[in-house]
């Protein structure tokens, strides 16, 4: 190898060891060039949820359903334009995503005290953290620093979401292709504590006569799903029949007694790898509340656009 070749691999490897430093989040990011960035999100997002604590649920799933599809990057946020086929309207998504206004309220609010400084991708984060703290559940420090995408993809999302009649290994498979474990598959799962779902995405749950599911709740629910569709497709039925506005643990206790809402949500306790990590929630709300904290900071670090990668957007649901 020649003294050249040389001097360029080593160059190349700075580069890259540099390119690895600048690509971790903190936490602190915006303390010097944007100071009140956390607080006037806060302030922005809390009137919604008062309104309707629903929306936790919303804002909670809309950080999930963007990591999930090329990370972290704000990309769900996208509408349609001639360069952009938007994630909205994958089948995972359309008609069932909602909370887009709410994030570009807290943007405008955001860009009022700090233009063009603190990423979409990363005002998702802090709004995921502050609804959950909201309705009861934990809070976490929300690391900073992405960046928001140029690009979304119809396809991935299509591909890489799951969806509500997954089997337990296709989760496990799709969490395992994300980085996060199983146990951090159940505590992310147990988010559906709150918020509800479509009659279309558990029709066939209910009405399939099936040893997973009890008869007593499999009726209530047909109450209000017919079972012949289109018929009743978009009304709701909350996740946790027990306290559906509250973040705590009954969504797992649900599990134990064969009432959760949606097939993969009931494959989680089918005699499968995750029994016990349900049957351990059910009994330790603290513990799951303390690992959903964790898992919400794994999922926040999937694949994130950092330094000088992507942009940051003036609007959410467009590209500058």
């Amino acid at each position: 190898m020649t003294t050249a070749v040389r001097v360029a691999a080593m160059v190349m490897l700075l580069l890259l060891s540099c390119s690895a430093c600048q690509a971790k989040l903190s936490s602190t990011f915006y303390a010097n060039i944007c100071p009140n960035a956390l607080s006037t999100i806060r302030k922005s997002i809390r009137p919604a949820i008062a309104r309707e604590r629903r929306m936790a649920a919303s804002l909670i799933r809309l950080h999930f359903h963007d990591c999930f599809v090329q990370g972290c990057d704000a990309s769900i946020l996208l509408d349609n334009s001639p360069s952009i086929t938007s994630e909205k309207f994958a089948t995972q998504n359309n008609n069932s995503l909602r909370g887009f206004e709410v994030i570009d309220h807290a943007k405008s609010a955001v860009e009022k005290v700090c233009p063009g400084v603190v990423s979409c991708a990363d005002i998702l984060a802090v709004a995921a953290r502050d609804a959950s703290e909201y309705v009861g559940g934990p809070s976490w420090t929300v690391k900073l620093g992405r960046r928001d995408s140029t690009t979304a993809s119809a396809s991935l999302a299509s591909s890489q979401l799951p969806r509500f009649a997954d089997s337990l290994r296709r989760l496990i498979d799709l969490f395992g292709s994300k980085g996060l474990s199983e146990r951090d598959m159940v505590a992310l799962s147990g988010s559906h504590t709150i918020g509800q779902a479509k009659c279309v995405t558990f029709r066939d749950r209910i009405y399939s006569n099936g040893s997973d599911i009890d008869a007593g709740f499999a009726s209530t629910r047909r109450r209000k799903c017919p079972a012949t569709p289109p018929n009743g497709d978009g009304n709701l039925a909350p996740l946790d029949l027990v306290t559906p506005n509250s973040f705590d643990n009954n969504y797992f206790k649900n599990l134990l007694r064969k009432k959760g809402l949606l097939q993969s949500d009931q494959v989680l306790f089918s005699g499968g790898s995750t029994d016990n990590i349900v049957s351990e929630y059910s009994r330790k709300p603290s513990t799951f509340k303390s690992d959903f904290a964790t898992a919400m900071i794994k999922m926040g670090d999937i694949e994130p656009l950092t330094g000088s990668s992507g942009i940051i957007r003036r609007i959410c649901s467009a590209v500058n």
